[in-house]
Protein backbone atom coordinates (compact mmCIF):
# COMPACT_ATOMS: atom_id res chain seq x y z
CA UNK A 1 0.00 0.00 0.00
CA UNK A 2 2.98 2.50 1.08
CA UNK A 3 4.48 1.50 -2.57
CA UNK A 4 1.58 2.76 -4.57
CA UNK A 5 0.87 5.64 -2.43
CA UNK A 6 4.59 6.27 -3.13
CA UNK A 7 3.89 5.92 -6.85
CA UNK A 8 0.93 8.01 -7.40
CA UNK A 9 2.46 10.30 -5.45
CA UNK A 10 5.52 10.70 -8.23
CA UNK A 11 3.01 10.40 -11.00
CA UNK A 12 0.78 13.71 -9.38
CA UNK A 13 4.83 15.53 -8.97
CA UNK A 14 5.65 14.02 -12.88
CA UNK A 15 2.66 15.85 -14.05
CA UNK A 16 2.63 19.33 -12.29
CA UNK A 17 6.16 19.32 -13.67
CA UNK A 18 4.82 18.70 -16.91
CA UNK A 19 2.36 21.64 -16.98
CA UNK A 20 4.87 23.86 -16.11
CA UNK A 21 7.27 22.68 -18.52
CA UNK A 22 4.73 23.36 -21.09
CA UNK A 23 3.69 26.25 -19.99
CA UNK A 24 7.41 28.03 -20.16
CA UNK A 25 7.92 25.86 -23.55
CA UNK A 26 5.09 27.97 -25.27
CA UNK A 27 6.51 31.28 -23.13
CA UNK A 28 10.11 30.56 -24.72
CA UNK A 29 9.14 29.19 -27.87
CA UNK A 30 5.78 30.59 -28.56
CA UNK A 31 5.04 33.94 -31.17
CA UNK A 32 6.07 37.48 -29.70
CA UNK A 33 2.68 38.63 -30.20
CA UNK A 34 -0.48 36.41 -29.14
CA UNK A 35 -3.42 35.83 -31.74
CA UNK A 36 -6.69 37.84 -31.76
CA UNK A 37 -9.09 38.77 -32.96
CA UNK A 38 -10.00 41.74 -31.77
CA UNK A 39 -7.88 43.53 -34.93
CA UNK A 40 -10.04 41.77 -38.13
CA UNK A 41 -12.61 42.70 -36.38
CA UNK A 42 -12.41 46.83 -36.36
CA UNK A 43 -11.05 46.27 -39.90
CA UNK A 44 -13.96 44.44 -41.18
CA UNK A 45 -16.60 46.78 -39.50
CA UNK A 46 -14.52 49.40 -40.68
CA UNK A 47 -14.68 48.39 -44.23
CA UNK A 48 -18.63 48.58 -44.13
CA UNK A 49 -19.64 45.01 -43.63
CA UNK A 50 -21.33 43.06 -40.36
CA UNK A 51 -20.14 40.47 -37.97
CA UNK A 52 -22.58 37.62 -38.35
CA UNK A 53 -19.94 30.37 -40.35
CA UNK A 54 -17.20 26.52 -43.62
CA UNK A 55 -14.46 28.79 -44.93
CA UNK A 56 -13.07 28.21 -48.24
CA UNK A 57 -9.61 29.71 -48.65
CA UNK A 58 -8.74 30.40 -45.22
CA UNK A 59 -7.51 28.09 -42.48
CA UNK A 60 -10.37 26.29 -40.77
CA UNK A 61 -8.45 25.76 -37.43
CA UNK A 62 -8.20 28.78 -35.18
CA UNK A 63 -9.98 31.50 -37.06
CA UNK A 64 -11.69 34.71 -36.19
CA UNK A 65 -14.00 34.40 -39.81
CA UNK A 66 -17.19 33.33 -40.99
CA UNK A 67 -18.16 31.52 -44.17
CA UNK A 68 -20.02 34.82 -44.70
CA UNK A 69 -17.17 37.48 -43.60
CA UNK A 70 -14.86 35.29 -45.92
CA UNK A 71 -16.70 35.90 -48.98
CA UNK A 72 -16.99 39.42 -47.86
CA UNK A 73 -13.08 39.80 -48.07
CA UNK A 74 -12.87 37.62 -50.97
CA UNK A 75 -14.39 40.52 -53.01
CA UNK A 76 -12.80 43.09 -51.36
CA UNK A 77 -9.40 41.73 -52.26
CA UNK A 78 -10.39 41.41 -55.78
CA UNK A 79 -11.64 44.75 -55.89
CA UNK A 80 -8.28 46.30 -53.75
CA UNK A 81 -5.88 44.46 -56.45
CA UNK A 82 -7.62 45.28 -59.61
CA UNK A 83 -7.91 48.97 -58.11
CA UNK A 84 -3.97 48.78 -57.16
CA UNK A 85 -3.01 47.56 -61.00
CA UNK A 86 -5.59 50.32 -62.29
CA UNK A 87 -3.88 53.02 -60.37
CA UNK A 88 -0.85 52.21 -61.47
CA UNK A 89 -1.22 52.12 -64.98
CA UNK A 90 -3.11 55.32 -64.79
CA UNK A 91 0.47 56.65 -63.54
CA UNK A 92 2.00 55.33 -66.35
CA UNK A 93 -0.83 56.22 -69.15
CA UNK A 94 -1.06 59.93 -67.52
CA UNK A 95 2.59 60.47 -68.45
CA UNK A 96 2.31 58.95 -71.89
CA UNK A 97 -0.50 61.19 -72.60
CA UNK A 98 1.11 64.54 -70.63
CA UNK A 99 4.41 63.67 -73.43
CA UNK A 100 2.06 63.54 -76.30
CA UNK A 101 0.31 66.62 -75.47
CA UNK A 102 3.63 68.32 -75.07
CA UNK A 103 5.10 66.80 -78.13
CA UNK A 104 1.40 67.50 -80.12
CA UNK A 105 0.98 71.25 -78.97
CA UNK A 106 4.95 72.28 -79.92
CA UNK A 107 5.07 70.70 -83.47
CA UNK A 108 1.37 72.03 -84.28
CA UNK A 109 2.89 75.21 -83.41
CA UNK A 110 5.72 74.99 -85.25
CA UNK A 111 3.26 74.90 -88.48
CA UNK A 112 1.44 77.94 -86.81
CA UNK A 113 4.56 79.69 -86.87
CA UNK A 114 6.37 78.53 -89.93
CA UNK A 115 3.41 80.00 -91.92
CA UNK A 116 2.41 82.75 -90.39
CA UNK A 117 6.55 83.76 -91.21
CA UNK A 118 5.56 82.94 -94.62
CA UNK A 119 2.80 85.07 -95.04
CA UNK A 120 4.14 88.21 -93.37
CA UNK A 121 7.44 87.48 -95.34
CA UNK A 122 6.14 86.59 -98.70
CA UNK A 123 3.49 89.69 -98.77
CA UNK A 124 6.77 92.22 -97.97
CA UNK A 125 8.83 90.31 -100.80
CA UNK A 126 6.27 89.20 -103.35
CA UNK A 127 3.70 91.78 -103.17
CA UNK A 128 0.47 90.51 -105.19
CA UNK A 129 2.25 87.22 -106.67
CA UNK A 130 1.95 86.29 -103.17
CA UNK A 131 -1.32 87.72 -102.49
CA UNK A 132 -2.70 86.28 -105.38
CA UNK A 133 -1.28 82.88 -104.82
CA UNK A 134 -1.93 82.86 -101.13
CA UNK A 135 -4.35 79.65 -101.63
CA UNK A 136 -1.42 77.66 -102.95
CA UNK A 137 0.55 78.11 -99.34
CA UNK A 138 -2.28 77.51 -97.39
CA UNK A 139 -3.14 74.03 -98.70
CA UNK A 140 0.23 73.30 -98.29
CA UNK A 141 0.07 73.62 -94.73
CA UNK A 142 -3.59 72.48 -94.53
CA UNK A 143 -2.08 69.05 -95.70
CA UNK A 144 0.85 69.04 -93.36
CA UNK A 145 -1.42 69.52 -90.60
CA UNK A 146 -3.63 66.76 -91.84
CA UNK A 147 -0.74 64.13 -92.81
CA UNK A 148 0.28 65.01 -89.19
CA UNK A 149 -3.46 64.40 -87.33
CA UNK A 150 -3.57 60.59 -89.48
CA UNK A 151 -5.51 61.90 -91.98
CA UNK A 152 -5.26 60.05 -95.32
CA UNK A 153 -3.39 61.97 -97.17
CA UNK A 154 -0.29 60.88 -99.04
CA UNK A 155 2.75 63.13 -98.03
CA UNK A 156 4.69 62.81 -101.15
CA UNK A 157 1.78 63.57 -103.49
CA UNK A 158 0.59 66.53 -101.61
CA UNK A 159 3.94 68.21 -101.85
CA UNK A 160 4.36 67.27 -105.52
CA UNK A 161 0.98 68.98 -105.95
CA UNK A 162 2.09 71.89 -104.61
CA UNK A 163 5.05 72.05 -106.81
CA UNK A 164 2.74 71.91 -109.88
CA UNK A 165 -0.03 74.36 -108.31
CA UNK A 166 2.73 77.03 -107.73
CA UNK A 167 4.29 76.74 -111.02
CA UNK A 168 0.83 76.66 -113.04
CA UNK A 169 0.10 80.01 -111.17
CA UNK A 170 4.01 81.41 -111.54
CA UNK A 171 4.33 80.66 -114.94
CA UNK A 172 1.02 82.80 -115.76
CA UNK A 173 1.74 85.39 -113.73
CA UNK A 174 5.13 85.74 -115.29
CA UNK A 175 4.09 85.30 -118.76
CA UNK A 176 0.62 87.57 -118.51
CA UNK A 177 1.42 88.81 -122.13
CA UNK A 178 0.81 85.38 -123.36
CA UNK A 179 -2.58 83.57 -123.28
CA UNK A 180 -2.09 80.47 -121.43
CA UNK A 181 -4.58 77.99 -121.18
CA UNK A 182 -4.88 74.47 -119.92
CA UNK A 183 -3.97 72.60 -122.31
CA UNK A 184 -0.82 74.67 -122.60
CA UNK A 185 -0.41 74.23 -118.76
CA UNK A 186 -0.64 70.33 -118.94
CA UNK A 187 2.54 70.69 -121.34
CA UNK A 188 4.53 72.81 -119.07
CA UNK A 189 3.52 70.57 -116.06
CA UNK A 190 5.57 67.75 -117.92
CA UNK A 191 8.21 69.82 -119.04
CA UNK A 192 9.04 70.51 -115.67
CA UNK A 193 10.61 67.54 -114.31
CA UNK A 194 13.75 67.53 -116.60
CA UNK A 195 13.78 71.90 -116.86
CA UNK A 196 14.07 71.76 -113.46
CA UNK A 197 12.25 75.33 -112.85
CA UNK A 198 12.61 75.71 -108.96
CA UNK A 199 16.18 74.60 -109.14
CA UNK A 200 17.03 71.57 -106.48
CA UNK A 201 14.72 72.92 -103.79
CA UNK A 202 11.70 70.72 -104.13
CA UNK A 203 13.80 67.57 -104.29
CA UNK A 204 15.95 68.66 -101.11
CA UNK A 205 12.97 70.38 -99.30
CA UNK A 206 10.63 66.69 -100.10
CA UNK A 207 13.57 65.03 -98.47
CA UNK A 208 13.33 66.97 -95.25
CA UNK A 209 9.92 67.25 -94.85
CA UNK A 210 8.80 63.77 -95.19
CA UNK A 211 11.75 62.60 -93.34
CA UNK A 212 10.47 65.20 -90.20
CA UNK A 213 7.05 65.04 -90.62
CA UNK A 214 6.81 61.54 -90.93
CA UNK A 215 8.96 61.00 -88.13
CA UNK A 216 7.09 63.11 -86.28
CA UNK A 217 3.59 61.87 -86.60
CA UNK A 218 4.96 58.22 -86.05
CA UNK A 219 6.18 59.21 -82.95
CA UNK A 220 2.88 60.98 -81.84
CA UNK A 221 1.02 57.32 -82.86
CA UNK A 222 3.15 55.60 -80.27
CA UNK A 223 2.76 57.79 -77.55
CA UNK A 224 -0.64 57.07 -77.93
CA UNK A 225 -0.52 53.66 -78.84
CA UNK A 226 1.71 52.97 -75.67
CA UNK A 227 -1.19 54.53 -73.62
CA UNK A 228 -3.88 52.96 -75.15
CA UNK A 229 -1.89 49.53 -74.10
CA UNK A 230 -1.06 50.63 -70.57
CA UNK A 231 -4.97 51.52 -69.80
CA UNK A 232 -6.37 48.07 -71.90
CA UNK A 233 -4.10 45.43 -70.33
CA UNK A 234 -4.42 47.65 -66.75
CA UNK A 235 -8.05 46.46 -66.92
CA UNK A 236 -6.87 43.26 -65.40
CA UNK A 237 -9.11 40.52 -65.48
CA UNK A 238 -9.03 38.15 -61.76
CA UNK A 239 -9.25 35.12 -62.02
CA UNK A 240 -11.27 32.87 -59.51
CA UNK A 241 -7.25 30.85 -58.56
CA UNK A 242 -5.68 34.47 -58.48
CA UNK A 243 -8.84 36.11 -56.39
CA UNK A 244 -7.92 33.52 -53.90
CA UNK A 245 -4.23 33.96 -53.96
CA UNK A 246 -4.80 37.46 -53.12
CA UNK A 247 -7.29 36.97 -50.44
CA UNK A 248 -5.12 34.18 -48.66
CA UNK A 249 -2.17 36.47 -48.80
CA UNK A 250 -3.84 39.90 -47.62
CA UNK A 251 -6.94 38.87 -45.46
CA UNK A 252 -6.66 35.66 -44.26
CA UNK A 253 -3.84 36.44 -41.63
CA UNK A 254 -6.46 38.49 -39.89
CA UNK A 255 -8.65 35.47 -39.71
CA UNK A 256 -5.96 33.51 -38.54
CA UNK A 257 -5.66 35.85 -35.71
CA UNK A 258 -2.10 37.36 -37.02
CA UNK A 259 -2.81 40.43 -38.62
CA UNK A 260 0.38 42.31 -37.26
CA UNK A 261 2.38 39.94 -39.96
CA UNK A 262 2.37 41.11 -43.11
CA UNK A 263 3.07 38.85 -46.21
CA UNK A 264 6.54 37.36 -46.83
CA UNK A 265 8.09 39.26 -49.80
CA UNK A 266 8.86 36.16 -52.06
CA UNK A 267 5.49 34.55 -51.32
CA UNK A 268 3.77 38.45 -52.51
CA UNK A 269 5.97 38.37 -55.72
CA UNK A 270 4.81 35.27 -56.40
CA UNK A 271 0.98 36.21 -56.01
CA UNK A 272 1.29 38.97 -58.27
CA UNK A 273 3.64 37.49 -60.68
CA UNK A 274 0.86 34.47 -60.78
CA UNK A 275 -1.93 37.04 -61.60
CA UNK A 276 -0.25 39.15 -63.61
CA UNK A 277 1.63 36.79 -65.54
CA UNK A 278 -0.22 37.66 -68.84
CA UNK A 279 0.64 41.30 -68.61
CA UNK A 280 4.62 40.84 -68.08
CA UNK A 281 4.50 38.81 -71.55
CA UNK A 282 4.10 42.48 -72.80
CA UNK A 283 8.01 43.21 -71.88
CA UNK A 284 9.65 42.24 -75.32
CA UNK A 285 7.58 44.17 -77.36
CA UNK A 286 7.37 46.63 -75.01
CA UNK A 287 11.40 47.54 -74.57
CA UNK A 288 11.21 47.26 -78.43
CA UNK A 289 8.87 49.69 -78.75
CA UNK A 290 10.36 51.84 -76.25
CA UNK A 291 14.15 51.26 -78.13
CA UNK A 292 12.36 52.43 -81.49
CA UNK A 293 10.86 55.27 -80.20
CA UNK A 294 14.30 56.63 -78.81
CA UNK A 295 15.26 56.12 -82.00
CA UNK A 296 13.10 58.38 -83.66
CA UNK A 297 13.90 61.01 -80.97
CA UNK A 298 17.14 61.23 -82.08
CA UNK A 299 15.76 61.69 -86.12
CA UNK A 300 13.93 64.34 -84.53
CA UNK A 301 16.86 66.26 -83.80
CA UNK A 302 19.57 64.69 -86.43
CA UNK A 303 20.70 65.57 -88.93
CA UNK A 304 18.32 68.28 -89.18
CA UNK A 305 16.14 69.52 -86.12
CA UNK A 306 12.32 68.56 -86.92
CA UNK A 307 12.46 72.64 -85.68
CA UNK A 308 15.01 73.65 -88.22
CA UNK A 309 13.12 71.92 -91.02
CA UNK A 310 9.27 73.34 -90.27
CA UNK A 311 10.62 76.36 -89.62
CA UNK A 312 12.74 76.83 -92.53
CA UNK A 313 9.74 76.30 -95.06
CA UNK A 314 9.42 80.40 -95.98
CA UNK A 315 12.87 80.98 -97.01
CA UNK A 316 13.61 77.43 -99.06
CA UNK A 317 10.06 78.40 -100.83
CA UNK A 318 11.04 82.08 -101.43
CA UNK A 319 14.45 80.70 -102.82
CA UNK A 320 12.95 78.56 -105.40
CA UNK A 321 10.54 81.30 -106.24
CA UNK A 322 13.32 83.13 -106.95
CA UNK A 323 15.39 80.86 -108.71
CA UNK A 324 12.73 80.74 -111.16
CA UNK A 325 12.56 84.72 -111.50
CA UNK A 326 16.13 84.54 -112.54
CA UNK A 327 16.10 81.85 -115.01
CA UNK A 328 12.36 82.76 -116.46
CA UNK A 329 13.82 83.67 -120.03
CA UNK A 330 15.70 80.31 -120.57
CA UNK A 331 12.93 77.96 -119.35
CA UNK A 332 10.27 80.11 -121.51
CA UNK A 333 12.53 78.95 -124.24
CA UNK A 334 12.91 75.95 -123.43
CA UNK A 335 9.54 75.33 -122.87
CA UNK A 336 8.35 77.05 -126.25
CA UNK A 337 10.44 74.72 -128.14
CA UNK A 338 8.70 71.83 -126.60
CA UNK A 339 5.21 73.46 -126.24
CA UNK A 340 5.13 76.13 -129.26
CA UNK A 341 4.66 79.72 -128.63
CA UNK A 342 1.66 81.14 -126.98
CA UNK A 343 -0.44 83.93 -128.16
CA UNK A 344 0.47 87.46 -127.07
CA UNK A 345 -2.15 89.00 -125.26
CA UNK A 346 -3.93 91.96 -126.11
CA UNK A 347 -3.73 93.26 -122.15
CA UNK A 348 -0.71 94.98 -121.80
CA UNK A 349 0.35 94.49 -117.89
CA UNK A 350 3.07 95.55 -116.17
CA UNK A 351 5.88 93.06 -115.65
CA UNK A 352 5.89 91.60 -111.94
CA UNK A 353 8.98 92.81 -110.58
CA UNK A 354 11.46 90.47 -108.97
CA UNK A 355 10.86 89.54 -105.52
CA UNK A 356 13.11 89.44 -102.81
CA UNK A 357 13.80 86.65 -99.55
CA UNK A 358 12.49 88.10 -96.76
CA UNK A 359 12.28 84.93 -94.59
CA UNK A 360 14.45 84.37 -91.33
CA UNK A 361 17.23 82.23 -91.56
CA UNK A 362 16.70 79.58 -89.03
CA UNK A 363 19.31 77.54 -87.21
CA UNK A 364 19.88 74.05 -88.23
CA UNK A 365 20.72 72.66 -84.60
CA UNK A 366 17.50 72.20 -81.88
CA UNK A 367 16.14 74.95 -80.16
CA UNK A 368 16.14 74.90 -76.17
CA UNK A 369 11.90 73.98 -76.13
CA UNK A 370 12.76 70.89 -78.29
CA UNK A 371 15.98 70.26 -76.64
CA UNK A 372 13.88 70.52 -73.87
CA UNK A 373 11.07 67.96 -75.26
CA UNK A 374 13.01 65.41 -76.43
CA UNK A 375 15.44 64.89 -72.90
CA UNK A 376 12.24 64.85 -71.00
CA UNK A 377 10.39 61.75 -73.40
CA UNK A 378 13.67 60.10 -73.61
CA UNK A 379 13.85 60.04 -69.68
CA UNK A 380 10.48 58.72 -69.34
CA UNK A 381 11.07 55.95 -72.14
CA UNK A 382 13.63 54.51 -70.58
CA UNK A 383 12.55 54.59 -67.29
CA UNK A 384 9.01 52.62 -68.47
CA UNK A 385 11.01 49.99 -70.40
CA UNK A 386 10.86 47.22 -67.25
CA UNK A 387 7.34 48.42 -66.50
CA UNK A 388 5.68 45.20 -66.84
CA UNK A 389 8.26 43.49 -65.29
CA UNK A 390 8.31 45.76 -62.37
CA UNK A 391 4.57 45.89 -61.86
CA UNK A 392 4.64 42.99 -59.02
CA UNK A 393 7.91 44.18 -56.77
CA UNK A 394 5.59 47.51 -57.40
CA UNK A 395 2.80 46.60 -55.64
CA UNK A 396 4.42 44.53 -53.45
CA UNK A 397 6.68 47.18 -51.88
CA UNK A 398 3.68 48.84 -49.58
CA UNK A 399 2.21 45.22 -48.64
CA UNK A 400 5.13 42.72 -48.06
CA UNK A 401 7.55 42.58 -44.60
CA UNK A 402 11.07 44.02 -44.66
CA UNK A 403 14.15 42.12 -44.73
CA UNK A 404 14.46 41.63 -40.95
CA UNK A 405 10.98 39.89 -40.63
CA UNK A 406 12.09 37.07 -43.23
CA UNK A 407 11.17 35.03 -39.92
CA UNK A 408 8.16 36.53 -38.87
CA UNK A 409 5.98 37.42 -42.03
CA UNK A 410 2.74 35.53 -43.45
CA UNK A 411 3.50 32.69 -46.27
CA UNK A 412 0.34 31.77 -46.52
CA UNK A 413 -0.03 29.13 -43.88
CA UNK A 414 1.33 30.53 -40.77
CA UNK A 415 3.44 33.37 -39.67
CA UNK A 416 7.09 31.63 -40.46
CA UNK A 417 9.85 31.56 -43.46
CA UNK A 418 8.76 31.16 -47.13
CA UNK A 419 10.84 28.50 -48.79
CA UNK A 420 9.79 28.44 -52.40
CA UNK A 421 11.47 29.99 -54.60
CA UNK A 422 10.44 33.37 -57.05
CA UNK A 423 8.88 32.38 -60.11
CA UNK A 424 9.98 34.03 -63.80
CA UNK A 425 8.15 36.47 -65.66
CA UNK A 426 5.76 35.98 -68.36
CA UNK A 427 2.53 32.80 -68.48
CA UNK A 428 5.33 29.88 -69.34
CA UNK A 429 7.10 30.59 -66.25
CA UNK A 430 4.08 30.16 -64.39
CA UNK A 431 3.58 26.56 -65.17
CA UNK A 432 5.33 25.63 -61.66
CA UNK A 433 4.17 28.39 -59.74
CA UNK A 434 2.91 27.22 -55.72
CA UNK A 435 0.61 30.27 -54.95
CA UNK A 436 -1.65 30.61 -58.42
CA UNK A 437 -2.78 28.13 -60.78
CA UNK A 438 -2.67 29.00 -63.83
CA UNK A 439 -3.09 27.14 -67.35
CA UNK A 440 -0.20 28.51 -69.78
CA UNK A 441 -2.36 27.05 -72.40
CA UNK A 442 -4.39 29.62 -72.03
CA UNK A 443 -3.36 33.26 -72.81
CA UNK A 444 -5.35 36.07 -72.46
CA UNK A 445 -6.67 37.50 -75.55
CA UNK A 446 -6.53 41.27 -74.71
CA UNK A 447 -3.38 40.94 -73.93
CA UNK A 448 -1.91 38.98 -76.65
CA UNK A 449 -3.81 41.38 -79.55
CA UNK A 450 -2.57 44.37 -77.66
CA UNK A 451 1.16 42.59 -78.36
CA UNK A 452 0.44 42.87 -82.12
CA UNK A 453 -0.92 46.50 -81.73
CA UNK A 454 2.24 46.97 -80.29
CA UNK A 455 4.70 45.02 -83.19
CA UNK A 456 2.62 46.98 -85.95
CA UNK A 457 3.63 50.15 -84.31
CA UNK A 458 7.08 48.97 -83.96
CA UNK A 459 7.28 48.41 -87.62
CA UNK A 460 5.52 51.71 -88.57
CA UNK A 461 8.80 53.46 -86.62
CA UNK A 462 10.95 51.49 -87.90
CA UNK A 463 9.95 52.81 -91.27
CA UNK A 464 9.89 56.00 -90.40
CA UNK A 465 13.30 55.69 -88.76
CA UNK A 466 14.32 55.44 -92.50
CA UNK A 467 11.97 57.98 -93.55
CA UNK A 468 9.31 55.72 -94.87
CA UNK A 469 5.48 55.73 -93.98
CA UNK A 470 3.32 52.37 -93.96
CA UNK A 471 -0.18 52.02 -93.18
CA UNK A 472 -1.10 49.91 -90.52
CA UNK A 473 -3.29 47.71 -92.88
CA UNK A 474 0.37 47.02 -94.43
CA UNK A 475 2.10 46.01 -90.88
CA UNK A 476 -0.91 43.35 -89.98
CA UNK A 477 0.58 40.42 -91.78
CA UNK A 478 1.39 38.55 -88.62
CA UNK A 479 -1.98 38.85 -87.69
CA UNK A 480 -3.80 35.54 -88.24
CA UNK A 481 -7.38 36.36 -90.36
CA UNK A 482 -9.67 34.82 -87.64
CA UNK A 483 -8.86 38.56 -85.65
CA UNK A 484 -7.82 36.81 -82.35
CA UNK A 485 -4.74 38.96 -82.32
CA UNK A 486 -2.77 35.30 -82.45
CA UNK A 487 -0.20 34.93 -85.15
CA UNK A 488 -1.10 31.71 -87.80
CA UNK A 489 1.90 29.03 -86.95
CA UNK A 490 3.51 29.12 -90.03
CA UNK A 491 4.01 33.45 -89.13
CA UNK A 492 4.78 32.41 -85.34
CA UNK A 493 8.43 32.65 -86.65
CA UNK A 494 8.67 35.98 -86.46
CA UNK A 495 8.89 35.42 -82.33
CA UNK A 496 5.22 36.19 -81.77
CA UNK A 497 4.89 32.57 -80.18
CA UNK A 498 4.90 31.79 -76.70
CA UNK A 499 8.28 30.30 -75.59
CA UNK A 500 8.38 27.07 -74.52
CA UNK A 501 7.58 26.26 -70.99
CA UNK A 502 10.62 25.21 -68.86
CA UNK A 503 10.35 22.33 -67.77
CA UNK A 504 12.58 21.82 -64.43
CA UNK A 505 10.94 22.08 -62.06
CA UNK A 506 11.84 24.65 -59.27
CA UNK A 507 12.52 23.90 -55.57
CA UNK A 508 9.23 23.86 -53.90
CA UNK A 509 8.61 22.70 -50.31
CA UNK A 510 5.47 21.75 -49.08
CA UNK A 511 3.02 23.02 -46.01
CA UNK A 512 0.77 21.69 -44.28
CA UNK A 513 -2.78 21.27 -46.05
CA UNK A 514 -5.25 23.68 -44.73
CA UNK A 515 -7.53 21.44 -44.13
CA UNK A 516 -5.51 20.35 -41.03
CA UNK A 517 -6.25 22.40 -38.00
CA UNK A 518 -3.73 24.75 -36.55
CA UNK A 519 -3.34 25.31 -32.99
CA UNK A 520 -2.17 28.65 -31.30
CA UNK A 521 1.72 29.50 -33.14
CA UNK A 522 4.11 27.91 -35.04
CA UNK A 523 3.55 24.19 -35.68
CA UNK A 524 7.19 23.91 -34.76
CA UNK A 525 6.48 24.95 -31.09
CA UNK A 526 4.54 21.96 -29.97
CA UNK A 527 7.78 19.70 -30.48
CA UNK A 528 9.64 20.56 -26.78
CA UNK A 529 6.37 19.77 -24.93
CA UNK A 530 5.98 16.57 -26.81
CA UNK A 531 9.32 15.81 -26.02
CA UNK A 532 8.89 16.27 -22.24
CA UNK A 533 6.07 14.54 -22.20
CA UNK A 534 7.71 11.31 -23.70
CA UNK A 535 10.94 12.53 -20.60
CA UNK A 536 8.48 12.20 -17.92
CA UNK A 537 6.92 9.04 -18.68
CA UNK A 538 9.97 7.28 -19.45
CA UNK A 539 11.46 8.67 -15.88
CA UNK A 540 8.17 7.59 -14.40
CA UNK A 541 7.73 3.77 -15.78
CA UNK A 542 12.03 3.40 -15.13
CA UNK A 543 11.40 4.42 -11.20
CA UNK A 544 8.44 1.61 -11.69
Amino acid sequence: MRFWKREASLWTMSFVVLVLLCALTGLVFGDSKPKTCSDLRQIYSSKGFSLNGHLRVCSQGYTCCTSGMEENLLNLSRREFETQVKESGRTLQASLNGQFKSFDDYFLELLNRSEASLQTSFQAGFGSLFSQNAKVFQDLYSDLRHYYRGSNVNLEEALNEFWARLLERLFKALNAQYIIGEEYLECVAKQSETLKPFGDTPRELKTKITRTVIAARTFAQGLVISGEAVRKVSQVYMSTECVHAVMKMTYCPHCSGVAFAKPCSNYCRNVVKGCLANQADLDSEWRNLADAMLEVVDKLSRPYSVDSVVLSLPKRIAEAILYMQDNLNTFNNKVFQACGSPVQSSNSEDQIKRGTNTAEEVSGTPGAQLEKLLFDVSRMLRDMMQYWVHLPRKLCVDRESGPSETDRCWNGMNVDRYLPDVMGNGLASQINNPEVEIDITKPDMTVRKQIMQLKIMINRLKYAINGNDVDFQDTSDDISGSGSGMCADDQCSRDTRLSAPNTDKPNVYGYPSENKKVVKGRSSQNLPCVSLCLLSLVTVLLRR
